[in-house]
């Protein structure tokens, strides 16, 4: 959906334009329609295409960042009142996101890449196997530095994410206790969690659009890149479509991460507890 009304399609040669000059296609709107739309076309599979990389990227970002975080947190919470300040919080967000985002980018391009290759026209589709074929062919064919394409916005995402979902969560979790609204277990840490989720969506959501756009463009030689960079995909991108065209997805987007976000704390709670205890 965040490629959805991709602006001068045929001039920019995006990946994923159609070349059907004489088809007019009606791109679905809502979310449903879109799933439906990859079925009937693709099949049920389709719509786990990538999950190898996916995989690989949780277990990248999510560990570094969620260890660096913590490391930082007690490091940075003052010891009289066991709380950290909210732009402590916020900063160590930012530096586990995107330490834990440069590690796991490349299984980040290769996420991209597999899931967007089934609308390729089928003469260009990359066709990878796996994460790690996919991961192989772009470092044959393009050179190291392809893995790291769109690294800039996906630190930047990742930096957001981070600090929005980690910071708000612990945020959202100390004043609920303060307020004595609810005892500290899992009333708590779910309604903190999914605080932290609506958060998350929102402040990363644009970075989201952008970065999803310019990992999926396709350079070909001798032609210019579809996009400059980062500001020049949103300046197109906003200019073609308007300022909301930054929070396409975002029903998706908030689908995920409220209730990955939920399932984030309330097992870390949980193993924190279980650790605990031992």
């Amino acid at each position: 959906m965040q490629l959805q009304g991709e602006p001068a399609v045929q001039p920019l040669r995006p990946a994923l334009a159609f070349h059907t000059p004489h088809i007019h296609l009606l791109l679905p709107r809502r979310t449903l329609s879109v799933g439906l739309r990859i079925i009937q076309q693709d099949g049920a599979a389709a719509l786990f295409s990538g999950v190898s990389a996916t995989v690989l990227r949780q277990t990248l970002y999510s560990t570094t960042r969620m260890g660096l975080y913590d490391i930082l947190k007690k490091k940075w919470t003052d010891p009289n009142t066991n709380n950290m300040p909210l732009m402590r919080k916020i900063t160590a967000g930012l530096i586990a996101g995107g330490v834990g985002a440069a590690v796991g980018n490349p299984a980040d391009v290769a996420m991209v890449r597999m899931q967007a290759d089934g609308r390729l026209p089928p003469a260009q589709r990359r066709n990878y196997k796996s994460v790690v074929d996919a991961i192989t062919q772009m470092s044959k064919n393009e050179g190291i530095g392809s893995l790291w394409r769109g690294s800039s916005l996906t630190v930047n995402r990742a930096m957001l994410v981070t600090a929005s979902q980690l910071a708000s969560y612990d945020q959202f979790k100390e004043m609920i206790l303060e307020r004595d609204l609810m005892k500290d277990g899992l009333g708590t840490h779910v309604t903190a969690s999914f605080a932290a989720g609506f958060v998350a969506a929102v402040a990363s959501n644009p970075v989201d659009v952008i970065k999803t756009r310019v990992m999926n463009m396709k350079v070909e030689a001798g032609m210019a890149a579809p996009y400059s960079g980062a500001l020049d995909c949103a300046m197109k991108t906003i200019k073609a479509e308007g300022p909301m065209a930054l929070y396409k997805g975002f029903i998706p987007t908030i689908s995920r991460q409220g209730p990955f976000t939920v399932v984030l704390f309330v097992t870390l709670e949980q193993v924190r507890k279980l650790f605990k205890d031992l």
